[in-house]
């Protein structure tokens, strides 16, 4: 198990990285919270038929007292409805101020349990428990939130864990789906750090069983996490390069909101939304990330599949206009001018409308 901290303007927190990392929480929880014996463990469906008994059971065994709720296994547990539902459960149960949150699950859980931690009773203590590659970038930097129905993440707060464990034997029970998904931002996080790290990426992973079964994986994983850090450590609430971790968010986020919450994994529609602005890089700030072999490789591990009925501006400008970044009336997105030099860029929405058709064309028209 390898270890390393996280260190924002308000806290840094230590994260663990490894098989059987799990085993380090009531290690932690008897450092950090000595004393504190009630624990309220959020999970989806899917994670606690996997792994709820066995954390449990750990729990336990060293003395505590652990209330676990389930949410729905998904996007929608990212629903007002499924927040009030976590608060309601709080209460009945008398978790109280010195109560620990658990989220334990994939990125969907983290936010919705952070958020609720966040909110409860003015805010209490959380740990990061990720099950998904996906999480290695969401269960970091300290941004949870929910869903509203006009747009994704409207609804939130910066709010930092305790911790975060991350014990990657647990993301072998992920489906193929959830590996291509949190692939995605890890080749969003080699595109913010250097052509050095994408290569390799490119290199050796050419389908889904090559990452599965990659020998560096956490390695990479770690990577990863530290790219991210790096940039929230300069930056923790988003008022300036923080908002360099948005890139291919400005469209994907439009997408998954165009094809309904949960049809496309947020991976599949940040590779898109990687893909579409990396293709206005190259227009715009002269950045060839060679768009051709990138598109192939991204088809051979079974990115870009969506329905053309939502490739539809009309559809998706409405959500790019609620997107955080934007500055006015002006639509933002991140550009790149070169590997691991992210910028901010801002159009107008004829120009956004006239991009994103060159884009299908050259793309996506068979």
């Amino acid at each position: 198990m390898r270890s390393f901290e996280i260190k924002t303007a308000s806290k840094s927190y230590p994260i663990y990285v490894g098989n059987q990392a799990i085993k380090k929480l009531p290690e932690f929880l008897q450092e950090r919270f000595p004393g504190k014996k009630k624990l309220f463990l959020i999970t989806d469906s899917h994670v606690s038929a996997l792994h709820a008994e066995p954390l449990t059971d750990l729990l336990n065994e060293s003395g505590y007292d652990t209330l676990v709720h389930i949410v729905p296994s998904g996007e929608e547990a990212k629903s007002i409805a499924c927040y009030e539902e976590c608060l309601s459960a709080g209460f009945r149960h008398n978790i109280g101020r010195d109560g620990i949150i658990l989220a334990f699950g994939g990125g969907v859980v983290g936010d919705l349990a952070g958020f609720t931690a966040a909110t409860y009773m003015r805010g209490i203590s959380f740990i990061q428990l990720p099950t998904t590659l996906l999480a290695h970038d969401s269960a970091v930097g300290g941004k949870v939130g929910i869903n509203h129905p006009l747009g994704k993440n409207l609804i939130g707060a910066f709010y930092q864990p305790e911790a975060v464990i991350y014990d990657t034997e647990l993301l072998r029970t992920m489906p193929e789906r959830e590996w291509r998904s949190g692939f995605a931002e890890l080749i969003k996080h080699a595109f913010l750090s250097s052509e050095t790290f994408y290569q390799k990426l490119q290199k050796e992973i050419q389908t889904m069983e090559d990452l599965k079964k990659h020998v560096q994986l956490g390695e990479l994983i770690e990577t990863g996490i530290k790219v991210k850090a790096s940039i929230v450590a300069l930056d923790e609430r988003e008022s300036g390069k923080r908002a360099f971790l948005n890139l291919g968010h400005t469209l994907a986020h439009a997408l998954e909101g165009a094809a309904g919450y949960g049809e496309l994994t947020h991976g599949e529609a940040v590779a898109i939304g990687l893909f579409y602005d990396l293709y206005l890089s190259r227009k715009y700030t002269g950045f060839d990330a060679g768009l051709d072999s990138l598109h192939q490789w991204l088809i051979d591990l079974g990115y870009l599949r969506i329905s053309n009925e939502v490739l539809n501006m009309n559809l998706l400008i409405p959500y790019m206009k609620l997107d955080k970044k934007n500055q006015g009336s002006k639509i933002a997105t991140i550009l790149l001018k070169d590997f691991g030099d992210p910028v901010i860029a801002t159009f107008e929405e004829s120009e956004i409308r006239s991009d994103f058709g060159e884009f299908i064309e050259d793309y996506f028209t068979v």
